[in-house]
């Protein structure tokens, strides 16, 4: 059954969370941790009760979008009845509640149906276990109202993660189209000179090198033998 939280005024500052998980456990840990982040909470077993709650279901009985304010919905992508995903699409498809955003949960990251969450419109895809740091970091983003702002270059990025293609940066892109650098002043030029060292029977005695001292002393050696 839903555990519905208090309906917030329109004005509230809080964070209203509707949690959607058919696993009574995951459900607690969602909702304990969205509590200790100071936001309320409204948890439900289904997505077909999430649509009630929501009043997408077409009942008179349900409440509508001028009974309460919804921030942020969480739901579990594998779910009986009614998946996550199916429900993403209902939400999206409602024009009172398609500018909310969704986070997809799911105990399995899969590639493609992470694409398509995030086609879809998801804001987000999270491997289970959520970790505290997932959940606050969803509030500072939507509470700053970054949400539709970011929301496609999210969608690219981790597209491009999942594909094994991490973003180039700025540097890398330099780097491979810029023409090489000339040489440093304090290097030497390279040599194109294709001489060679002439042979130790050269006369040494009209034959000037520039020479080392090292190179010097044997010379005087050599002379002083003759």
């Amino acid at each position: 059954m839903a555990t519905a939280a208090a309906v917030l005024p329109s004005g509230s500052q809080d964070l209203h969370v509707l949690a959607v998980d058919d696993s009574h456990v995951d459900r607690k840990v969602i909702e304990n941790l969205l509590k200790i982040s100071s936001c309320k909470v409204t948890a439900v077993e289904s997505g077909t009760r999430a649509l009630q709650y929501l009043g997408l279901d077409g009942e008179k009985g349900s409440l509508g979008i001028n009974d309460l304010k919804v921030n942020l919905i969480m739901t579990d992508y594998s779910m009986p009845g009614m998946t996550g995903y199916e429900l993403l699409k209902k939400i999206k498809q409602s024009s009172a509640f398609r500018e909310i955003p969704v986070v997809i949960m799911s105990s399995e990251n899969i590639l493609t149906r992470v694409d398509r969450c995030l086609e879809e419109g998801a804001e987000e895809f999270l491997v289970k276990p959520v970790k505290l740091s997932d959940v606050k970091r969803l509030k500072d983003i939507i509470m700053r109202g970054e949400t539709e702002e970011n929301g496609g270059s999210r969608v690219n990025k981790r597209k491009l993660e999942d594909d094994g293609h991490p973003p180039l940066s700025s540097s890398s892109l330099s780097s491979s189209s810029a023409p090489s650098s000339p040489s440093s002043p304090l290097s030497p030029p390279p040599s194109t000179s294709t001489s060679t060292v002439a042979p130790f029977a050269c006369d040494l005695g009209t034959t000037e090198l520039p020479t080392s001292p090292l190179r010097s002393s044997k010379r005087s050696k050599l002379c002083n033998s003759d």
